[in-house]
């Protein structure tokens, strides 16, 4: 298959992840709803939404910019809106969009605590919910949360506590998604890397330009990204996919033109 034509949603496409998952869909010519909060540039993240939009357009597809914070519902609603209106539906949403702090819970304080819950697992629901009326009348419709594997070991829980709470929570979105709408034929997946990749998170907050040597480079989530989107939605639903795992049973052997560095030695990432 292909992403021809095919509308997606992406949250938190401005930049990382989310942009490189726009990219490799505009490769095949779709068309990109950028939902993101970044329309000015931000004096330490790179990336807006209006830059992707016009990458995705160099790399082939169509682009649409949308001020998105997945917090606010109005914001939300109003870029299904734009998306239906600009491209006559939705066939695929990525929730992407996240919020991170990995400190222990005596030193979280609940304003940190309510953002991360708010974005990671408010936000993916309710993109998901305002999205779902429309992915129902695609024809190979998928929701792709970008969240790990839900495995309940206390050493994934007590380091950060609160943000895997968040990201659990959408990983407990894919388990009961995917059952609630199975019928219907609408794909909910996850996906996680099993290294670090080079985002502006892993520059900021997991080690600086140290971290960064140790990482893959965003692509390697676009293109895993892209193994999963192209498969027939009812026959892929409710899976937990590493990075690895997806571009293997894709045919991928070499993995090192996904490293920042070449020959450099992978930190795996926080849930692997």
């Amino acid at each position: 298959m292909s992403l021809k034509r095919k509308v997606l949603f992406v949250t938190g496409a401005s930049r990382g992840i989310g942009r490189a998952i726009a990219l490799r869909a505009a490769q095949d010519g779709a068309r990109v709803v950028v939902a993101a909060k970044s329309r000015e540039p931000h004096p330490k993240l790179p990336g807006t939404i209006g830059e992707t939009v016009e990458a995705v357009r160099q790399a082939g597809g169509e682009g649409l910019a949308c001020v998105v914070d997945v917090r606010d519902e109005k914001l939300v609603d109003a870029a299904v809106g734009q998306a239906v209106e600009a491209f006559g539906g939705i066939d695929i949403l990525v929730n992407n969009a996240g919020a991170i702090s990995l400190a222990g819970s005596l030193d979280t304080p609940m304003k940190r605590f309510d953002l991360m819950h708010d974005i990671n697992s408010r936000g993916a629901f309710l993109a998901s919910q305002r999205c779902l009326p429309h992915l129902l009348k695609a024809s190979n419709p998928h929701i792709l949360n970008i969240c790990p594997p839900l495995d309940l070991a206390p050493r994934w829980l007590a380091p950060h506590l609160a943000y895997t709470m968040s990201k659990y929570a959408m990983s407990l979105s894919v388990i009961g998604l995917a059952a609630e709408f199975a019928e219907q034929g609408v794909a909910v997946n996850a996906l996680w890397p099993c290294t670090l990749v080079g985002t502006a998170a892993v520059q900021n907050l997991l080690g600086g330009d140290e971290a960064m040597r140790v990482s893959r480079k965003p692509e390697i989530m676009g293109d895993a990204a892209h193994a999963i989107l192209t498969r027939d939605s009812r026959e892929c639903t409710g899976r937990f996919f590493t990075d690895e795992q997806v571009l293997r049973e894709a045919g991928v052997t070499d993995f090192e033109p996904y490293s920042m560095v070449q020959g450099a030695k992978l930190r795996p990432d926080l849930y692997m």
